[in-house]
């Protein structure tokens, strides 16, 4: 005889250092997602606060919507449930409402995951330094002991929908009805993007603009059947690649599940680096708010963003500032250094103008702002911005990674070459020839490379060589 599992869901196995994912039903459950409503209300004092709440396509978004909103409107917060949006329509509510939020979302992980990314008012991140573990903590003790009994003036619950807000918010910060003509293939993976690029692109709520969108995977639906909605993967990149041929288009845009990053591919069918992106955004960037007197605007650029990028930033009249991989880390800088733009290598785009959080409609504007005023082809802008040659991110599953790094740092520690320790270890020869970084994973046995330099021979060489030294 067996009897069923009626312990309470163990949060620590969902909460991450930057947001919440987990397993439906296993890790991440109603209940579970209940009382991390009422700890979010409880730890950032929301009672009589307003409160936004929303979900992507995923099955389990609405139910666990419901459940957030109960939880902390019996904490006292009045929640505004703005259903099916992305992750940054999540970050304008916050930032042009002044609310804490929450968006239940697992990005680009498989069907059967949901989460959570959470938000002070103003679009500000939480992290488990900066509240995240303490909202963890209390609602295990809720799931524990049980939720408290509801404050004596429970909260309101009502409904917003904030697309054409966030719609025309992203229009005045890049105008496009200037843009030639574009023929635009649009891969939202069964995605968010298929809500917001007729929204933001199209001319379903807004005046048009001179472009033709090609759909492709534009229905909801959050059991990916096309392929999964990662467009960091390149095999998830095929079908918007063989579209961009097959139409003819000037340009292809591939968004993740919750329309956060985007991917871009020109009309030959090759993507283009997140760093070249980074490094047109940031010329358009700085000459924004040079015109508008701002001297030498900062633009901040993780560490294994093409080299290329503070190049230009600096040629530019730019300060280009370097930092840690990760969002937290470039949105705490952003915020820190009053910087004007981020970008990673990850395709997350940060924008001073959008309250120092990442949305990959933006980029995708500023990209499409920079093809519509030139003649050229997207494949002649883009090398302009890539003058090296990369070798991407390159991952090797060890069974002793410190072993691995400790072979690699006796063979380049030598006169010659400059190493650092930012973020794993960056290795740089002193002729400018070429760099590479070495990065543990903070969740699984990989260690992963970074290479690049100044043609693709020197770039293969080195790649084999490092590797080589890693999977000895």
């Amino acid at each position: 005889m067996t009897t069923e599992d009626t312990s309470p869901v163990d949060l620590s196995t969902s909460f991450k250092a930057y947001d919440v994912r987990g397993i439906v039903g296993e890790s991440i459950t109603t209940e579970s997602v209940r009382a991390v409503g009422a700890a979010f209300a409880q730890v950032l004092e929301l009672a009589g606060q307003q409160v936004l709440v929303g979900g992507d396509m995923r099955p389990s978004s609405p139910e666990f919507a419901q459940a957030f909103a109960e939880g902390a409107a019996d904490r006292g917060a009045n929640i505004q449930l703005l259903g099916l949006i992305s992750t940054d329509e999540l970050y304008f509510a916050s930032g042009a409402l002044k609310a804490a939020g929450v968006m239940f979302t697992a990005s680009h992980n498989p069907a059967e995951y949901n989460g959570m990314k959470m938000t002070r008012a103003g679009a500000v991140p939480l992290s488990s330094e900066t509240g995240l573990a303490e909202i963890r903590d209390l609602a295990q003790s809720y799931l524990n002991d049980g939720l408290p009994t509801p404050v004596a003036t429970p909260g309101t619950v009502g409904s917003a929908d904030v697309l054409k807000d966030y719609s025309e918010y992203l229009r005045k910060l890049v105008d496009l009805s200037g843009s030639r003509p574009l023929k635009i293939v649009v891969d939202a993976g069964n995605g968010m993007a298929g809500l917001t690029t007729p929204a933001v692109l199209g001319g379903e709520l807004l005046e048009g603009l001179p472009f033709e969108i090609v759909p492709l995977y534009f229905e909801l639906d959050g059991t990916f059947p096309n392929h999964p909605a990662n467009p960091l993967e390149p095999a998830n990149l095929v079908d918007l690649q063989a579209a961009v041929v097959a139409h003819g288009a000037d340009i292809g845009l591939a968004f993740d599940g919750d329309a956060d990053r985007c991917f871009v591919i020109d009309e030959l069918g090759a993507p283009v680096s997140p760093s070249a992106v980074t490094a047109l955004v940031a010329r358009r960037e700085i000459a924004r708010v040079k015109a508008l007197g701002e001297e030498h605007p900062t633009v901040i650029h993780n560490l294994i963003t093409s080299r290329a990028v503070p190049e230009l930033i600096e040629h530019d009249g730019g300060r280009a500032v370097r930092t840690r991989v990760g969002h937290s880390f470039i949105k705490a800088t952003m915020a820190e250094e009053g910087a004007v733009f981020g970008g990673e290598h990850s395709a997350h785009y940060y924008f001073r103008d959008f309250f120092n959080a990442d949305t990959g409609m933006l980029a995708a504007m500023h990209v499409l702002a920079a093809l519509g005023e030139q003649d050229g082809p997207l494949s002649e802008l883009g090398r302009e911005y890539e003058p090296y040659s990369s070798s991407g991110e390159i991952n090797s599953q060890l069974a002793d990674v410190p072993a691995a790094v400790a072979r690699v740092r006796a063979a380049y520690t030598r006169e010659d070459v400059e190493v650092d320790e930012l973020d794993g270890v960056t290795f740089t020869a002193k002729d400018g020839k070429w760099w590479f970084n070495l990065r543990a994973s903070n969740t699984e046995p990989f260690l992963r490379l970074n290479a690049e330099a100044v043609d693709a021979a020197t770039m293969t060489e080195l790649r084999d060589a490092v590797l080589a030294l890693v999977r000895q």
